[in-house]
């Protein structure tokens, strides 16, 4: 599957600011290397995620090219009076689990997710099996495991550094907040094991009842969304068995 990303740099005095106050995450991190943070809906649910980088004053936002347009499109909404300018460069995102290239940062979601630099080439190859990496750490993918339904701490935000609790308020903080100091999630992303297959989508059933859907699937496991209250013993997805160890 192709890896197309798009990179805007962000300029001007109240940039930070900004951004601040939208995101899920606190741009104090941008001193120590990539941000991974999302923009929210007012009712707290997933609109966009993305990675921010810092370089001699501008700040570069890393997303999905299928999503580049309708976060434009938002940015320009709230930026309002606020003096920041938003523009399209050509940079092309690089990522990798071998040795990185000079300029390169870490990413901040997972240690085995290697690399990501930005460069003015594209990258040549990549034969790095990603999907096998996100299965064996339950990491969700723009357009696939997230989408316009998702909670972020459902689809493990915290555990992947996307979202901070100190930082103050942003967009759907309080919906964050509120589920954060739940005793626990009854809904979210876990890694399951499969017996046989079934493409992406498939609703998962138990006893005749749906508990969730199945998503990436990679060397026998998948990620799947769950109801953990339904989920258990006797699962299964179109043709294939599932099970989940809680």
């Amino acid at each position: 599957m192709t890896y197309a990303r798009d990179v805007f740099a962000l300029t001007g005095p109240d940039t930070e600011h900004f951004l601040q106050g939208l995101v899920t995450n606190d741009l104090a991190g941008l001193s120590k290397g990539l941000v991974y943070a999302a923009i929210l809906t007012p009712q707290g649910k997933y609109l966009v995620d993305f990675f921010l980088m810092q370089r001699n004053g501008t700040i570069f936002l890393d997303v999905a090219s299928e999503l580049a347009d309708g976060l434009l499109t938002r940015l320009s909404m709230y930026k309002l009076r606020a003096d920041v300018t938003i523009d399209r460069t050509d940079l092309h995102v690089h990522r990798g689990i071998g040795a990185a290239p000079e300029g390169a940062f870490d990413d901040p979601r997972h240690s085995q997710l290697g690399w990501r630099a930005y460069l003015e080439t594209p990258q040549a190859s990549d034969m790095t099996d990603w999907d096998a990496i996100r299965v064996a750490h339950c990491i969700p993918e723009t357009g696939i495991e997230l989408g316009p339904d998702t909670y972020i701490l459902e689809a493990g935000f915290e555990r992947l550094n996307g979202v901070d609790f100190r930082k103050g308020c942003y967009v759907g903080q309080e919906v964050t907040a509120r589920m954060k100091h739940k005793t626990e999630l009854r809904k979210g992303l876990a890694k399951v094991t499969l017996d046989g297959q079934a493409p992406i989508g498939t609703k998962i059933s138990r006893d005749g009842k749906d508990c969730g859907v199945l998503f990436t699937q990679a060397n026998g496991q998948a990620i799947a969304y769950l109801r953990f209250d339904r989920a258990g013993t006797g699962m299964v997805a179109g043709d294939a068995a599932v099970s989940w160890e809680a």
